[in-house]
């Protein structure tokens, strides 16, 4: 079952104007992509950088807003929902970002960082239903349900005191990870969470990613330039170019036997070598 629908979705940007405020020129970064992604899949979304990868996965989300088409989240149009139906859909939707430094606020405590997603949306559930003033204490403390999210990450409960550049990129990803997951969201953009980590610190990341969506039943959208880590952890892969979707298929298709010329050439960038032994 599809947990989510994309259907016809395009972002164009105006790169320069003319007279009178008018483009002069326009770039398609996401060109009429179509896509389903299923309840407890990984999708993988492959292709060179600069192909609309990230553009895609943030539109997804609402993010950034689109030029036209529309995302289906569980049936519900994300495009279309209310202020606050969206910030319901958001509990369910959340991204884990490419830098772990920059996606963290450096003046804030870890335990800060982690649980900034629970404060937010509890706040706009009490505006929402209740007077400011009846604000009351959770009746699990932030700490604990920061610490329970620590562990499942891999890391100690005392790393919650301390600061982001304290930590190893690896450490600082699997914070961002806790941050993503806090919410207990259903559906996770993973935009790039590998590519500035090393292959030995990646491979851990990408393992650990595996090992939390068997365990709080997470649907992902997997977004990388490598063919070997998007082989190891998909089971469906979109190959895109140039803003458009080129091939879907099961992975083992995908990467044994694609129809795509685009396809092959992206397997033949990448080494010959099987994914446990390039540490995937």
């Amino acid at each position: 079952m599809a947990l989510v629908e994309i259907r016809n979705l395009t972002k164009v940007y105006a790169t320069d104007e003319g007279v009178f405020g008018k483009a002069k020129h326009e770039v398609k970064a996401v060109s009429g992509v179509s896509l389903d992604i299923h309840a407890g899949e990984t999708l993988g979304l492959v292709g060179e950088s600069g192909c609309g990868k990230s553009t895609l996965g943030r539109m997804i989300l609402r993010l950034i807003e689109p030029t036209s088409g529309e995302v289906r989240f569980d049936k519900e149009d994300v495009f279309t929902a209310s202020s606050a139906a969206l910030r319901r859909l958001r509990r369910n939707m959340q991204i884990i970002f490419q830098d772990p430094f920059a996606s963290l606020n450096p003046r804030m405590r870890i335990e800060e960082i982690v649980t900034e997603p629970l404060v937010i949306h509890r706040k706009s559930q009490l505006r929402e239903n209740h007077p400011v003033e009846n604000d009351r204490p959770e009746k699990t403390p932030l700490h604990e349900q920061a610490a329970e999210m620590m562990q499942a990450v891999g890391l100690d409960a005392a790393a919650l005191r301390r600061y982001p550049h304290e930590f190893s990129g690896g450490q600082r990803q699997r914070i961002g990870i806790a941050r993503a997951l806090i919410l207990r969201p259903r559906f996770v953009v993973c935009d790039e969470p590998v590519s500035a980590l090393d292959v030995s610190v990646g491979a851990q990341i990408v393992n650990l990613l595996k090992k939390l969506q068997s365990e709080f039943g997470l649907t992902y959208l997997f977004i990388s330039h490598s063919m070997p880590v998007v082989r190891y952890l998909s089971d469906r892969i979109a190959v895109m170019r140039q803003g458009e979707i080129v091939e879907v298929g099961a992975a083992e298709d995908i990467t044994s036997r694609p129809t795509q010329e685009y396809t092959r050439t992206l397997l033949a960038a990448t080494p010959d070598v099987e994914p446990l032994a390039a540490g995937f």
